[in-house]
């Protein structure tokens, strides 16, 4: 009995021993210049208002796209985008989507200028290090848009002189039909002045499997068992080259290509479909990415930065006449073509000649510019035509400080303020009446921000912080411009919305390897942009909406015994928009309650079982009916999901693993209408060099 308490406490030992070593190797290859700015960072990644999403915790949770990795953090919502039509997954931080939240990859915003609907399912995570996410307060340093939070992808740097990397993986269906495959590759070296690394990650899925207890109506469009519509196609490359000529100086440039092309599954309850021409498929869904980052230390106390960057965004959209998908000759029906890019860059100065303290100054420009055309009724034989190229262009300025104020070796006081301004260059449009091009009323706007925090790291493992910003975001085309077919009114003097985040949070770690925190949070939001009625029939984009959003968050990691570890987190959030013109207004897509639970249980040091619970409230949706409903939405979205993986390390560099998601097959549906996946399985392999 002695020897065996003795083997479990040695074991214990070596874990941790080992989970110290492997955190170690993981923040090594973090690609720290593509990190964002995180105030009060102490321990890793972590401070005011901001989480981490690991490589491993990506891996064990089985969680290969942005939407659902970012799903375990508090505070952090994925959902459908509830219109449904566009198959695209939507995150919420703290209730604010993604026109209030930028994405990043590698602290380079992607931004679709013409109306920013990131699909975020599309971005494959196998390649990143990290997924830094900013909630509420995100440092007016790192860009506009900041408004409730930002979201960083933060690709991986070679640390080793020869390093590679395979993954591979199936998918099967509650039946066993296998579903689709994934697959992931890296090669890199790292070297005494430079670096070089270069990444492919796939997936592809013909279908996806319906819950068991989905029970089909007499007249809906989907019977079951396959999903009908649900295949996506996905792949990323990434190539990563880094000169560093000293231990404080690096300068890289980096290449980043994904393509995409997905189907999108029909409304279960509605036939014909709302609206009719809701038979879409988008053929491609492309972005690409080359910057170049920097950073060079100038003395001993000072720094600049560089960011230089060339995007492009193309994309296109069909609509067909019906479910065979192989005609678009009705009215209506079209190949919509997008095709956007932008280039810009940053230029950050940092010093902190003058002790106790540490001031940084940052500008940032970004010229977008949008194309769009349609190919109206391609299969007609008499009345298919294609518009003229339309396009769009902006020019958006950024000026930010931000000032840490060392009060005591315990007590930081960080305050920042930004003044943000875009303009519109161009605003085309076409006329299918006169078939010609004519130009809308070009606007802009600018904004002031501000935000403060106090941070009081009242012990060597405790933190208190209190912080508050203030910040804007601009409208985009779609919401300055469009017409939706006729019915709106375009309004090129649209204001910023805007936000003011509230955060008060607390973070200890005690013995036995435990940590826990929590944050209270509150935000007043101002200057919504909503729809209003003008006059009969027609709509306009205006600033009448002011809304309040609240709530808190609660984590906890903990050691039980030497081979068992639990964590998990909850989230309470409530949200309330008023807007005068639209008294029955619901804000869609995020639930109340919110809750993310696992449990690593290792009972040898090579095999590892990792259960995890989601569990949430049911959340608004909307109701897209023919004829409009009064009111138009309904509470939907509450799911009970279990999962379990188990990894076997079966030698140094080699792991299998094997898991089933939504174990008790439930049948729920994030937006109304749209089910999501019930039971499936995986298995998976990874070899690293």
């Amino acid at each position: 009995m002695k020897c065996l308490s003795r083997n479990i406490l040695l074991s214990g030992v070596a874990l941790t021993a080992l989970a110290s070593t492997a955190l170690a190797q993981q923040r090594q290859d973090v690609f720290s210049l593509g990190e964002i700015n995180v105030t009060a960072s102490g321990d890793g990644g972590t401070g005011v208002g901001s989480a981490v999403v690991t490589r491993d915790e990506i891996w064990n949770f089985d969680r290969g796209s942005l939407d659902r990795a970012v799903n375990t953090v508090p505070g952090v919502v994925s959902t459908f985008d509830s219109n449904g039509r566009r198959n695209e997954s939507d995150v919420f931080v703290r209730g604010f989507g993604r026109w209030q939240v930028p994405l990043m990859i590698d602290g380079v915003r992607v931004y679709l200028p013409a109306d920013n609907r990131l699909d975020y399912s599309r971005f494959l995570t196998a390649d990143i290090s990290e997924i830094q996410i900013q909630k509420g307060y995100a440092s007016v340093l790192d860009g506009p848009g900041g408004m409730g939070g930002a979201i960083n992808l933060v690709t991986r740097k070679p640390v080793k002189p020869f390093e590679a990397e395979l993954q591979g993986g199936l998918t099967f269906g509650r039946n066993g039909a296998q579903e689709g495959w994934n697959t992931y590759a890296m090669l890199g070296t790292r070297q005494q002045n430079y670096y070089l690394q270069g990444s492919v990650n796939a997936t592809d899925r013909d279908f996806w499997t319906m819950s068991g207890k989905y029970q089909p109506t007499a007249t809906s469009l989907e019977d079951g068992g396959r999903r009908n519509g649900s295949d996506t196609s996905d792949w990323r490359v990434s190539l990563k080259a880094g000169y560093t000529p000293n231990a404080t100086d690096e300068y890289t440039i980096n290449f980043i290509k994904q393509s995409g092309e997905k189907g999108a599954p029909l409304n279960v309850y509605n036939n014909p479909p709302v609206p009719p021409n809701s038979y879409w498929r988008w053929p491609w869904w492309d972005i690409q990415n080359i910057y170049w980052l920097s950073n060079t230390q100038l003395g001993d106390a000072s720094y600049v930065k560089t960011k230089l960057y060339y995007n492009t965004f193309e994309n296109a959209l069909d609509a067909f006449d019906n479910n065979t998908y192989t005609t678009q000759s009705a009215n209506g029906r079209f190949r919509s073509f997008y095709e956007d890019n932008a280039r810009g860059g940053s230029i950050e100065l940092g010093t902190r000649l003058i002790p106790q303290n540490t001031l940084k100054a940052v500008v940032h420009y970004r010229a977008d510019t949008h194309t769009e055309w349609n190919h109206n009724r391609p299969t007609h034989p008499t009345l298919s035509s294609i518009e003229p190229q339309q396009k769009q262009s902006q020019e958006t300025w950024s000026f930010a400080a931000e000032n840490t104020f060392h009060l005591s070796p315990s007590v930081d006081i960080v305050t920042g303020v930004s003044y943000d301004k875009y303009e519109i260059t161009k605003a085309e449009e076409f006329n299918s009446t006169t078939r010609s091009i004519f130009n809308y009323p070009i606007g802009g706007s600018d904004a002031f921000n501000w935000q403060a925090a106090a941070i009081w790291r009242y012990s060597d493992t405790g933190q208190l912080h209190a912080s508050v910003s203030d910040r804007s975001r601009f409208p985009t085309i779609f919401e300055l411009y469009s017409t939706r077919f006729g019915t709106a009114m375009p309004n090129p003097n649209l204001g910023p919305e805007r936000a003011r985040n509230y955060e008060l949070g607390w973070k200890e770690r005690f013995a036995n390897d435990t940590k826990v925190s929590g944050a209270v949070f509150y935000s007043d939001v101002t200057d919504l942009i909503q729809t209003v009625q003008v006059s009969a029939g027609t709509t306009q984009n205006q600033n009448v909406g002011d809304g309040h959003f609240y709530g808190y968050e609660a984590s906890l990691e903990t050691r039980l015994a030497p081979m068992l570890r639990f964590g998990g987190n909850y989230t309470y959030i409530h949200r309330t928009i008023q807007d005068a013109s639209q008294p029955n207004l619901r804000p869609t897509g995020v639930p109340t309650h919110k809750t993310f639970l696992y449990m690593v249980w290792q009972p040898w040091e090579r095999l590892s079982v990792t259960p995890s619970l989601e569990v949430t409230s049911n959340r608004w949706s909307d109701v897209s009916t023919n004829p409009v409903q009064a009111f138009p939405y309904t509470l939907t979205g509450a799911y009970t999901l279990f999962n379990v993986q188990a990894d076997y390390k079966v030698a140094n560099g080699l792991e299998l693993a094997a898991g089933i998601k939504n174990i008790l097959d439930q049948n729920y549906e994030l937006a109304w209408g749209l089910p999501q996946p019930g039971r499936s399985y995986y298995v998976k392999a990874k070899a690293t060099f």
